[in-house]
């Protein structure tokens, strides 16, 4: 797999747990828009799952 090109992430805020979807690369992680923390890496979205 190429990791150069944008990849989707799953990002989620440890303190009020509000999750995003942003796309790799990026330069900093974003900042929750509910209480300003910075989120973290929740899950990679790029392995193809099937609910």
């Amino acid at each position: 797999m190429n990791r150069g090109k944008l990849e989707p992430v799953e990002v989620v805020c440890p303190q009020c747990r509000h999750k995003e979807i942003i796309y790799l690369p990026v330069e900093d992680l974003p900042r929750c828009p509910e209480c300003n923390t910075e989120m973290l890496i929740s899950e990679l979205l790029d392995e193809g799952k099937s609910y």
